[in-house]
């Protein structure tokens, strides 16, 4: 589904689409007033608030392509990049731009557009802006902690309040015509601006964004057993040939080493989780799962998620559910807590086998010792001793990016 792959499609050709796409957003700019400086500055001083009507105007119309493809099936959301939040650093980057632009005149995106018009207050922006690249880039070592701080992954409003993304939506899009109608005042309070000159067919377009976002809020968006539908001719046969299933030996592998961070996801009801589980595994309620998975997604390059129940069925219907999201470096306990305790319990072992399998745990526990069981943390010893077929290979995350349009 889209985002579309040009580079697959196209190879080198690809750029060419860019090239295009840039030239005609430089051209959307351009035609805006966004090569002078002094239309752009006016916006702090409330005289003329095209700025805002812009770049807000673009981002809603964004939203709502992107909503309204995503209601209608035409778009995976989750293959869209959203740059991460890292809050604090974000806002003294703000802070610092904002003064910036109100001193000369420009962002960087802009300065970009009047440098292409030959303007030299534009020239000379663009090339502070290079200086400051080279400055950050030469000083970034010295507050690499801040810079990299309050990192909260990958953010959007209808997981942070909880609502269903029609809603949001539709209270962004009503936020927005509220700001365009309160900039039109304060154009016309400090700017003497005749409103009356405004063109009407503003009207129409605010009704056609309502429409499209009314029909978002009707249709919905696709649930986690949609997504699996889309991937799931993909995705299936990793299921059947056990590509993704890992031995007890390589989880235990993957545990001593210091290059890969192991997340262990343990799908099981409370109390056997209390009984014994993996050591560092985190208790997870396989109906929370698709709630909470955004914390998964922060989690570094190297991260190895592993889930695990007591066979593998909750084990396979968490891996779907995180398939469905886009995680990558997802991986299944091969036999599940069952298997692992036959793998490495030994006589000495205060553990009684009963008759029952299926999703249940098959054993009996002196004790509910959860990880300070011995066999929650299998001594390194043993992968001397097994044999297995190493299933983990690392997908590469996108990288940090993004800036400013």
């Amino acid at each position: 589904m889209a985002p579309f792959p040009f580079e697959q499609w196209l190879g080198p050709g690809s750029y060419i689409i860019y090239f295009i796409i840039g030239i005609l957003f430089g051209a959307v700019l351009e035609m805006s007033g966004f090569a002078k400086s002094t239309k752009l500055a006016a916006q702090f001083y409330f005289k003329d608030l095209t700025v805002l009507k812009v770049m807000f105007t673009a981002i809603i119309t964004a939203m709502l392509l992107i909503f309204l493809t995503s209601a209608l099936e035409l778009l995976d959301y989750d293959l869209i990049w959203v740059n991460p939040t890292y809050l604090w650093p974000g806002i003294v980057g703000g802070l610092i731009m904002g003064v910036g632009f109100i001193i000369g005149g420009f962002c960087p995106g802009t300065s970009i557009v009047a440098l292409a018009t030959l303007k030299i207050d534009g020239l000379f922006f663009a090339l502070g802006t290079m200086f400051g690249i080279f400055v950050f880039g030469e000083t970034v070592q010295r507050f690499q902690n801040f810079w990299n701080s309050s990192f909260y992954g990958r953010v959007n409003l209808p997981e942070l309040f909880g609502l269903p993304t029609g809603i949001v939506v539709l209270l962004v899009l009503f936020m927005a015509l509220f700001m365009f109608r309160g900039g039109e005042h304060l154009e016309r309070i400090y700017g003497n601006k005749n409103l009356k000159k405004e063109p009407k067919t503003r009207y129409i377009g605010a009704g056609i964004m309502i429409s499209i976002a009314v029909v978002i809020l009707l249709l919905g968006q696709p649930t986690i057993e949609d997504k699996w539908e889309w991937i799931a001719e993909e995705k299936q046969p990793l299921l059947q040939n056990r590509n993704v299933h890992l031995h007890p030996g390589e989880w235990l592998e993957i545990y001593y080493d210091d290059s890969r961070k192991l997340v262990t996801l343990d799908l099981r009801d409370e109390r056997d989780f209390n009984l014994f589980h993996l050591k560092d595994a985190r208790h997870i309620d396989i109906n929370d799962l698709a709630p909470v998975s955004s914390w998964i997604a922060k989690l570094p390059a190297n991260a190895v998620i592993v889930t695990v129940s007591n066979n593998e069925k909750n084990a396979v219907k968490a891996w779907k559910i995180l398939m469905a999201q886009k995680i990558p470096n997802v991986y299944i306990l091969a036999g599940g807590i069952n298997n692992w305790l036959r793998t490495f319990a030994e006589k000495r072992e205060k553990v009684h086998p009963n008759k029952k399998w299926d999703e249940a745990l098959p054993y009996e526990f002196d004790k509910a010792l959860g990880s300070r069981h011995p066999l929650s943390e299998p001594s390194e010893k043993w992968l001397e001793k097994l044999e297995y077929e190493q299933k983990v290979e690392l997908v590469k995350k996108v990288r940090r990016q993004g800036g400013c349009g």
